[in-house]
């Protein structure tokens, strides 16, 4: 018997934690019965289903590289009707999630897998995954700046300074800036709350690398299958 959020992330339903959610939510059944307390486990034989669908344990596991254009949420559904990443994988033949998140406004490199034990892995804040951003900016940044950057900055709301980055400012001008700035982070819009803190407005953010993935050439709204060898890279993560 196993756990009924590792069950669920087996079944590629989403991230282990984020099916801690779905159960407290009042969203999952056991043999019929709605579940809402951490802890239940179950076996094979147990009948399961969330949203009233039933979910089995998915046998390939799928690991999918998306280019995330502007303008598409990072979640399953939205309650607000906005178009999400999963609806450019309807009818896909497993059943991806996102791994982590990409702002609405914001482009790039996201993970979509039905693999929730490696989601889970790759999220926890222990791992320190480092995600980076090619961030254009309202402004020059100076080279304090981004030293201000890469040493940690106080950013609105949040009483903590962040952990130290990664900055390095690739196109300074009177105007407008581009910096690609690295984090292993992932607090609510924290790129963008960052800049903000030195005086800059993000105007355009793209994830380059998530990990040892790169987006590489892929254009917006394009997707591919990892390669065995990248896989194994997330693995040793």
């Amino acid at each position: 018997m196993i756990r009924l959020n590792k069950y669920l992330a087996q079944c590629g339903v989403a991230s282990r934690r984020h099916c801690d959610e779905i159960i407290a939510a009042g969203r999952v059944s056991v043999n019929g019965v709605t579940v809402r307390e951490m802890g239940v486990r179950v076996e094979d034989a147990d009948a399961v289903a969330v949203d009233g669908r039933a979910v089995a344990p998915e046998a390939e596991k799928r690991y999918i590289l998306y280019h995330k254009p502007a303008g598409e949420v990072t979640a399953v559904t939205d309650d607000r009707g906005r178009a999400t990443v999963l609806d450019r994988f309807a009818g896909f033949p497993a059943r991806l999630f996102p791994v982590g998140r990409l702002d609405y406004d914001s482009e790039g490199l996201l993970l979509l897998t039905n693999d929730g034990e490696l989601a889970q892995r790759l999220l926890h804040p222990s791992r320190e995954v480092e995600k980076a951003y090619l961030a254009r900016v309202l402004g020059e940044v100076s080279e304090e700046k981004a030293r201000a950057l890469r040493a940690g900055v106080r950013i609105e709301g949040d009483g903590r300074p962040t952990s130290p980055a990664k900055a390095r400012v690739l196109e300074r001008s009177p105007s407008a800036s581009v910096v690609l700035l690295a984090i292993h982070e992932g607090r609510n819009r924290q790129v963008r709350r960052m800049f903000e803190a030195v005086g800059h407005r993000v105007t355009a953010l793209r994830r380059v690398r998530f990990g040892p993935l790169t987006l590489g050439r892929l254009g917006r709204g394009e997707y591919r299958d990892l390669t065995p060898e990248e896989v194994e890279r997330l693995r040793r993560l």
